[in-house]
């Protein structure tokens, strides 16, 4: 696969591609950052399955869905002044509310005079005057159970980071309870009527599975037209995929949504520093290898760009600029071909 491809620019007076990103965690809010410079036409599908920290409080306090990814999917996403911003990312250090976000909250009060937890995101959406749409990937309240290869299971997204280090063996399949929630209809449109479907990057089986799970969003997105892109994380994650190669996070996603969902993935191909390795190498995890050629024969043309940078915290992440400009790089060059070849 080429290691360059045509350019994109950036959007100026249009509406840009419509774009549907599905996943949930940091790795979602970090590429929306991008995004939204090239395309206004933004959808966001985010997980709801998070049970621990502040989102897990209120979730089980309030009985309402996780907030916090559908939060940081908003803030990446919204053209206020930096005090808001700042405002609601702000946790409390101190009493009861201590470690809890204030945008959790905002959410949560939303989300009580709401009929609905997606019409109180979408609320909030407007008062943070976002580019595009937040949209959950469904209503309903849904935890997520783990399978591992010893048939040990854990209910609980929480759970699942520390039962796997019990268990020291792989995950098998993930699962929702209950086992067939509805998804939003607004997502199922948004997957209709997409140009480029992105899912990732994030946590595997904790944020972008969960979504390949819910009724519907599977069949839409095979249905669709639009160029299918997988954006694969920089490093394995400690608890979920530790020594997993690309091929091994196609082959779960592949065994997860009973389809061929995706034709791309998008990988990276930027060094990472010997320093740096050795101290991820102490918490089980490390680069993820690209494994070409296992990749293609699961039927996936595999393009490595240089998208990953080193944060002020020394941890590797995907480049905000660099993510969105490739994702569009590779857009202009095999959306256009895919255009051509669905037009005979």
């Amino acid at each position: 696969m080429k290691q360059h491809s045509a350019a994109f620019k950036p959007r100026r007076g249009g509406m840009g591609p419509k774009i549907v990103a599905l996943g949930g965690g940091t790795g979602l809010s970090t590429m929306l950052r991008g995004l939204k410079e090239y395309t206004k036409n933004i959808t966001a599908i985010v997980t709801v399955t998070d049970d621990g920290g502040g989102s897990g409080v209120l979730r089980q306090d309030l009985g309402m869905p996780p907030p916090g990814d559908i939060r940081n999917c908003l803030l990446a996403l919204a053209n206020t002044e930096p005090v808001m911003g700042e405002l609601l990312g702000y946790r409390f250090t101190e009493g009861i509310l201590k470690g809890q976000s204030f945008g959790n909250l905002f959410l949560a009060a939303l989300n009580e005079i709401s009929p609905s937890f997606d019409v109180a995101v979408r609320r909030m959406s407007e008062v943070l005057a976002i580019t595009g749409r937040v949209l959950p990937v469904t209503n309903e309240n849904v935890v997520l159970e783990a399978e591992f290869e010893n048939c040990a299971q854990v209910v609980g997204e929480s759970k699942i980071f520390q039962c796997k280090k019990q268990q020291d063996c792989r995950i098998r399949r993930v699962r929702l309870q209950p086992r067939h929630p509805q998804a939003l209809q607004e997502s199922l449109e948004a997957i209709r009527a997409a140009d480029l479907i992105l899912l990732g990057p994030g946590s595997l089986y904790t944020s972008i599975i969960p979504n390949l799970l819910v009724d519907g969003i599977v069949e839409e997105i095979t249905r669709s037209d639009a160029l299918k892109l997988y954006i694969c994380n920089v490093m394995t994650q400690e608890g979920e995929t530790e020594g997993y190669s690309v091929s091994d996070h196609i082959r779960a996603l592949f065994h997860h949504a009973d389809d061929h969902i995706f034709d791309y993935c998008l990988t990276n191909s930027a060094a990472v520093p010997k320093e740096i390795c050795v101290r991820y190498a102490a918490e089980g995890a490390a680069p993820i290898v690209c494994d070409r050629e296992e990749s293609e024969k699961l039927g996936v043309s595999v393009i490595e760009r240089e998208v990953s940078l080193i944060g002020a915290d020394g941890k590797v992440k995907h480049d905000t600029a660099a993510l969105a400009r490739e994702i569009f790089a590779v857009y202009a060059e095999y959306g256009s071909i895919r255009i051509a070849e669905d037009s005979f």
